[in-house]
């Protein structure tokens, strides 16, 4: 089964939304392990509501968190700690789509990271980057770190407003693939998702 762990330079760069992409690109099924927070319109239902196509199935989050904050914060909250055996993937032939929490360094429990949930699973990397003061250098580390771990990375995605300084800096010294950037739209509906995933398909397949 082959495994892509979408994940990200930090918190709300866009994650989901290149999740879904990927998602309608691939016809493949997508698998959140830890949701914190918005039980009542999760990633997940974001996701669903965004794909169109028949085949992709969505599994169910090995944890399903109340308070919106990093994992191991809102399962202390609710008196418990995350497990990483019970973060098994789901059973599928189909490729399967894993969407993080926050960054790399995210920690699920005390001593258990997001990164340690990818090298787990086994699954290569799509890293989301968005544009801000100290992108470059968030975007480099991660990637740094992905390569200490020895985690193979598919590509990276640029989330936002094009700014050519900060991608061509970053996808010329990191050598990794660029993948076609997200630009901002008046709107992010099935037709959106249906767009970019026309883009991705002929990079990713």
């Amino acid at each position: 089964m082959k495994k892509l762990f979408i994940t990200g330079i930090g918190t709300d760069v866009g994650k989901t939304i290149v999740a879904a992409i990927v998602a309608e690109a691939l016809q493949a099924d997508y698998w959140k392990p830890v949701q914190s927070g918005n039980l009542d319109h999760t990633d997940t239902d974001t996701v669903k509501e965004l794909i169109s196509n028949q085949r992709t199935t969505f599994h169910p989050e090995a944890y399903r968190l109340q308070l919106p904050a990093s994992p191991h914060q809102a399962a202390a909250a609710e008196n418990i700690t995350l497990d990483p055996n019970q973060m098994l993937l789901p059973k599928t032939d189909n490729i399967l789509v894993i969407e993080g929490a926050g960054g790399l360094l995210v920690p699920l429990n005390s001593a258990f990271l997001i990164i340690d949930l990818i090298a787990q699973l086994k699954a290569e990397v799509i890293l989301v980057s968005r544009n801000y003061l100290g992108s470059i250098n968030h975007t480099l580390l991660s990637i740094e770190y992905l390569r200490q771990r020895q985690i193979p990375v598919a590509g990276i995605v640029f989330n936002g407003p094009p700014t050519p300084a900060s991608e061509d800096f970053i996808s010329t010294y990191s050598g990794l693939t660029k993948l076609p950037s997200v630009l901002p739209e008046s709107e992010i509906n099935a037709a959106t998702i249906k767009r970019y995933a026309a883009l991705f398909r002929s990079v990713l397949l």
